[in-house]
């Protein structure tokens, strides 16, 4: 949940949605997203909405602190059901984020799934997963997420490297990792997927195949692989414009992108997203999917977002004021917009370009479909006269791709 919030209009006090929205809930998927915003340190590259125990002081406050936080979660899914209308809502799948999601007590993330499930209902075989950093969990915290409803899980790995997980102030012992995967087969999780970050600097193309090699040997069921992003207000940011190290170089991360795509799909995981990689159909993040392909999801926490018909919003950033605002029977809402019928049409060609199946040509207006000659020309795409698919070549320049489509 990056760190920075847009402006977007003031929300209503109670979080109520237009008419026009609630018309649409129930037509598509819909999801929970739950942030847990907190940390043991802050990694140097990260952008997102977390704190540490000493960033936050305030161990009084109900909510703000790790103890306290599901109270304040389960109080905000128990709103949104009398936002969307009392009503039952089938929920396809929850993603519990952050920060590190596993350092809160098991039972508590497990009693904030049950919340949900008891308030709108999970559908059968809904997916249930856990971000968690590899030293953050036991053989026996796994065991009890499992039990308690959690079916998929998804370890920040970043790398196998020691010296390129010091840059990134990543603190886990590369050798916990398939050890965490084995403690997560052990208690039953369906889907166990691992989290890569290539582009470090000072990470050679050896080290990324190491880490590559590493994640293969643990045979997961999916793989996410990202480059790293030079976010500014970060550590990294700082030390990259003080000149300590070198930014990110576009033709390294190109190779880096290609070893992987080649290394995973010899081993049996295709990709499906630009950068996400499944073993199967199964194994696919369906939470992700739903962002993916303008599914609706309620997000839960400090500076989570939102997405019901066409109404967006995220709620305020602060631990405290995200627990106060509750406490006093308010929204947690900060802003919210609403998006008219172009802007949902331009976010479905940002984000459905990059998926395996590829975009449907009727979502482009005339001067986007008129660009799909060209592009295939070019080598970016391949297309037929419904869809257009994203080659490997595309995926490496799909941001120019879509600036392509929407010109």
């Amino acid at each position: 949940m990056p760190s920075a919030l847009p402006a977007g209009e003031p929300a209503p006090e109670d979080g109520t949605l237009p008419a026009s929205a609630l018309a649409e809930v129930g037509s598509r998927p819909f999801g929970f997203y739950v942030h847990v915003p907190f940390c043991s340190v802050r990694c140097g590259y990260c952008d997102f909405n977390t704190y540490t125990a000493d960033e936050l002081g305030v161990p009084g406050v109900r909510g703000a602190s790790r103890s306290s936080y599901a109270e304040a979660a389960i109080a905000e899914v128990r709103r949104a059901r009398v936002v969307l209308g009392g009503r039952d809502l089938p929920v396809s799948t929850v993603f519990v984020g952050g920060g590190t999601p596993t350092l809160l007590d098991p039972a508590d993330l497990t009693a904030v799934v049950a919340a949900i499930d008891a308030e709108l209902g999970l559908v059968p075989g809904a997916e249930v997963t856990t971000e968690a950093n590899p030293d953050s969990v036991t053989a026996a915290s796994l065991a009890a997420l499992r039990e308690g409803g959690f079916d998929r899980v998804s370890f920040g790995m970043q790398s196998s490297v020691g010296h390129v997980l010091r840059v990134l102030d990543r603190t886990h012992d590369p050798e916990r990792v398939p050890r965490a995967v084995e403690w997560a087969r052990a208690a039953g999780f369906e889907q166990v997927s691992l989290d890569l970050i290539y582009g470090t600097p000072g990470e050679s193309v050896a080290d990324w195949e190491a880490s590559v090699d590493a994640a293969l040997s643990c045979a997961p069921d999916h793989v996410s692989a990202y480059s790293l992003i030079v976010e500014d207000g970060t550590a990294l940011a700082r030390r990259v414009r003080r000149g300590e190290l070198p930014a990110p170089d576009d033709d390294d991360l190109a190779d880096k992108y290609l070893l992987a795509d080649e290394r995973l799909g010899a081993a049996g995981l295709s990709w499906y997203e630009v950068s996400n990689w499944a073993r199967d159909d199964a194994a696919r993040c369906r939470h992700n999917r739903l962002y993916w392909t303008s599914g609706d999801w309620w997000g839960v926490g400090p500076g989570a977002h939102s997405h019901v018909g066409g109404v967006r919003w995220w709620n305020v950033k602060h631990p405290v004021a995200y627990a106060e605002r509750l406490a006093s029977g308010r929204s947690p809402a900060l802003a919210r917009e609403v998006l008219d019928a172009g802007t949902r049409r331009v976010e479905r060609v940002l984000l459905e370009v990059r998926l395996r199946e590829g975009l449907a040509l009727d979502v482009l207006d005339a001067a986007g479909r008129a660009a799909v000659p060209g592009l295939v020309d070019d080598g970016l795409v391949v297309a037929d006269d419904r869809r257009l698919v994203l080659t490997p070549p595309g995926r490496l320049l799909a941001d120019a791709v879509v600036r392509r489509l929407l010109a």
